[in-house]
C-alpha cells in the first residue's frame, strides 16, 4: 500500500484555532449545564477514551473550553472559578491560549490529578466527570488526595451537552499490514494473548488502548494526526474469535472481509451490552486499571463480573519487534536518513546567513521528508528551538511564538516521521556560528551520555531504571543533570512512545531482544540554549556473551562534530562516533548526491 492511499498528510499546523473571546461565553454554557445537572464542578481532561497522544477533533474537549491546545492538561470548571492544570511543558503555552481572567493556570506535577481541583467547590461539594474520561486508578488517587473536601459524582460529559458544532467522529481508511510488513499473523498474535489470559485465570481481557488492538489485528488507520491508529475497542476472550467494536461508520463489507476467520466486527454502541453479558455469566474479566476508562470497569463490576486487574497483555509481545518489524524499521530509518543529510545540508548553508525561522526550519524539514512518498505524516509535532526556545524542553513553535535563529546560536531540532515500513524520531542540536566554551562542554558531556548508552553490555533482566545513569554522569561530574526520561519505547509503523520498556528511573520492566528505544539525554539552560541528542537504539543479543544484550543503532544521521570539546572524548568514544559516521556516510552516502553528497562526506569524515 503506498502512502497515497491515505489522505494526504497534514504534518504540522503552526496556527493555533484558539480564540479566546470563546472561553467566557462556553464556560457561560458550561455553568447551565452544570446547575441543571445539580453539581459544583466538572473535570475536563484532554484525554479520550483511548489515552492517546493524540485525540481527534471531536475529542478535543479541553480545547474546546479553556482553548489550550496542548497534549496533556486537565480543566476543572467550578460555579464561579475554573482552573487550568498543565505541566511544566506548557506553563507559557496554557496562558498564551487561554483567559486568564477567567481560568487560573496551574503547573501540575507529575502523580496523578492534584487534589487542588477541590479548590474549585464548596467544601463538601460534587466535582462531575465522565467516566469514558478516566480511569480506574486516577479516581482512587483523586479520592484518596480529596480526604472527603469533595465528592466525585460521574455523569454525563456536560461539554458533550452544550458543544453545538462538535465535529463528527473520525472515519478513516483502514489498512492491513501483509506478513512482510506484519511478520507474524493476527492468528498466532491473539492465540500468544489468549494464552496471558488463560495464565491470568481470566475468561476474557477487554483492550482499549488503539496501538494495542492495531497490533493485535495488524491493521492502521488515521483517525488521530500523528499516529496510524484506528479508534476502537476490543474483547478477547481466551477461546474463539475476538470481537472488534468500533464506530458503525467504519464497518463495510471490506472490512468484515478482511477479518473474516479472524475476528467478528461491532458497534462501538454494543460494547455495554456485551459487558453486561461478560458479567452475568460471571466471567472473570482482565482490565488494565491503568488505561482502561472507568465506565467500563464500572459495567463490569455491576454486571456481576469478576475483575482481574492486569497490565494490557499486548503491550510486552508487541515491544518485541519481530524481524519484519525491524526490518520495516531500519528501512524507515534509511530513507529518514536521506531526507535528513538533505535537510542538514540545507541548514548548514542557511543558518550562517540569518534570517531561519523555527516555523521555516520545521517547514523545510518537513517538505524533505516528503519527497519519499512512503512517508505519511510526522511522528510527533517538531520541537524547533532557536537559542533560548531550546531550553524549553518540549517546546512546540506556534505562529505568535515563532522566533528567528541568529547565527551563533545552537538550534535544537527533535522531530520524527511515520513511514509505512517504521516509525522514526531524532534529535539534533545544531551549531550556527562560534560556540561557546560552555555550550561545546555541555554538548559533550551529553554526547558522552548518549555514546555510554549505545556501548553497554548487559545481562538479561536488566531494565532501563538500572542504565539510566550511563547517559547522566558526565554531567553529574559537573554538577549538571536533565529533568525527563532518557529513552522511551518506540514503536513499529504505530507510537512513536510506547511501554513497557524505556530508559528512567520509571521503567522497570527488563529489556527483551526486539525492543526499540529512544536514546536522548540533553543538557538545558533557561533563557539560554538547549542540547539533546538523541538516536533510536535496538535490544539485540550480544555476539560475544552469551546471555549478555547488547544495542544496535537504528538512526543514521551526522552528529554535529564543531561542538565537540574533542579532549573530553575518550579513545573508545572517539572510535564509537567515527564508525558511527563512517557507517552513516557507508549507507546514506550512495542515496544522495550533488552538494548533498558533498556535505555528508564532510559531516561524516573522521573527528
Amino acid at each position: 500500500m503506498t502512502a497515497q492511499s491515505f489522505p494526504p498528510a497534514k504534518f504540522q499546523s503552526f496556527e493555533e484555532k484558539a480564540d479566546k473571546k470563546t472561553v467566557a461565553p462556553r464556560l457561560a454554557a458550561l455553568r447551565q449545564a452544570m446547575a441543571k445537572a445539580g453539581v459544583d464542578a466538572f473535570l475536563i481532561p484532554r484525554a479520550d477514551a483511548h489515552r492517546g497522544e493524540s485525540v481527534p477533533a471531536s475529542d478535543a474537549r479541553l480545547a474546546y473550553i479553556t482553548g489550550f491546545t496542548g497534549s496533556a492538561g486537565l480543566a476543572v470548571v467550578g460555579a464561579k472559578k475554573a482552573g487550568l492544570f498543565v505541566d511544566s511543558r506548557y506553563t507559557l503555552q496554557a496562558p498564551a491560549q487561554t483567559d486568564t481572567s477567567k481560568v487560573k493556570v496551574h503547573e501540575w506535577l507529575l502523580g496523578g490529578i492534584s487534589p487542588d481541583v477541590a479548590n474549585y467547590v464548596p467544601k463538601g461539594g460534587s466535582i462531575a466527570y465522565d467516566a469514558w474520561l478516566h480511569t480506574p486508578a486516577e479516581i482512587r488517587d483523586l479520592v484518596a488526595k480529596l480526604e472527603g473536601r469533595a465528592k466525585l459524582v460521574p455523569g454525563p460529559n456536560l461539554v458533550d451537552a452544550i458543544w453545538a458544532d462538535r465535529p463528527a467522529p473520525p472515519v478513516s481508511p483502514i489498512e492491513f499490514l501483509g506478513h512482510n510488513r506484519a511478520g507474524q499473523t493476527a492468528p498466532d498474535k491473539i492465540a500468544e494473548i489468549q494464552q496471558s489470559i488463560a495464565g491470568d485465570q481470566a475468561d476474557a481481557v477487554v483492550l482499549t488502548l488503539p496501538e494495542s488492538i492495531c497490533w493485535l489485528l495488524n491493521m492502521r488507520g488515521r483517525d488521530v494526526p500523528n499516529t496510524p491508529f484506528v479508534l476502537g475497542f476490543a474483547v478477547v476472550p481466551k477461546k474463539g474469535q475476538p470481537t472488534l467494536y468500533l464506530d458503525p461508520a467504519k464497518i463495510t463489507d471490506e472490512l468484515k472481509a478482511a477479518l473474516a476467520g479472524v475476528a467478528k466486527v461491532a458497534s462501538r454502541k454494543t460494547l455495554p451490552v456485551a459487558l453486561a453479558r461478560l458479567g452475568k455469566a460471571g466471567k472473570a474479566v482482565m482490565i488494565d486499571p491503568a488505561t482502561a476508562p472507568e465506565a467500563i470497569v464500572a459495567a463490569l463490576k455491576e454486571a456481576g463480573a469478576r475483575l482481574v486487574e492486569k497490565r494490557d497483555p499486548v503491550l510486552l509481545p508487541k515491544s518485541r519487534k519481530n524481524q519484519a518489524e525491524l526490518s520495516g524499521m531500519r528501512e524507515a530509518h534509511l530513507l529518514d536518513g536521506v531526507a535528513l543529510a538533505k535537510f542538514l545540508a540545507w541548514f548548514d548553508s542557511a543558518a550562517p546567513k540569518g534570517g531561519l525561522t523555527e516555523i521555516g526550519i520545521v517547514t523545510a524539514l518537513e517538505a524533505f521528508r516528503r519527497e519519499e512518498e512512503t512517508c505519511v505524516d510526522a511522528s510527533f509535532d517538531t520541537i524547533s528551538g532557536a537559542g533560548p526556545n531550546g531550553a524549553i524542553v518540549h517546546y512546540r513553535v506556534t505562529g505568535k511564538t515563532d522566533r528567528v535563529l541568529n547565527p551563533g546560536e545552537l538550534m535544537l531540532v527533535d522531530s520524527g516521521a511515520q513511514y509505512l515500513s517504521g516509525t522514526t524520531d531524532i534529535t539534533r542540536t545544531l551549531s550556527t556560528g562560534k560556540p561557546s566554551d560552555e555550550e561545546r562542554d555541555r554538548y559533550t558531556r551529553v554526547l558522552k551520555g548518549m555514546i555510554a548508552i549505545s556501548m553497554t553490555r548487559f545481562p538479561k533482566g536488566t531494565t532501563g531504571a538500572q542504565i539510566d545513569v550511563l547517559a547522566r554522569q558526565f554531567l553529574w561530574q559537573a554538577g549538571l543533570t536533565y529533568n525527563h526520561g532518557t529513552g522511551h519505547g518506540v514503536g513499529a509503523y504505530l507510537g512513536v512512545h510506547e511501554g513497557p520498556v524505556g530508559i528512567s528511573p520509571r521503567y522497570t520492566t527488563p529489556f527483551e531482544v526486539g525492543n526499540v528505544i529512544s536514546n536522548e539525554p540533553g543538557y538545558y539552560k533557561a533563557g539560554a540554549y538547549g542540547i539533546r541528542t538523541e538516536n533510536l537504539i535496538t535490544v539485540v543479543e550480544s555476539p560475544e556473551f552469551p546471555g549478555y544484550l547488547e544495542f544496535e543503532t537504528l538512526t543514521l544521521a551526522p552528529i554535529d562534530k564543531r561542538l565537540i570539546r574533542k579532549l573530553l572524548l575518550s579513545e573508545a568514544e572517539r572510535a564509537w562516533l567515527d564508525a558511527y559516521h563512517h557507517r552513516v556516510w557507508k549507507e546514506i552516502g550512495p542515496r544522495v548526491k550533488g552538494k548533498v553528497k558533498d556535505w555528508l562526506k564532510e559531516a561524516t569524515g573522521a573527528l
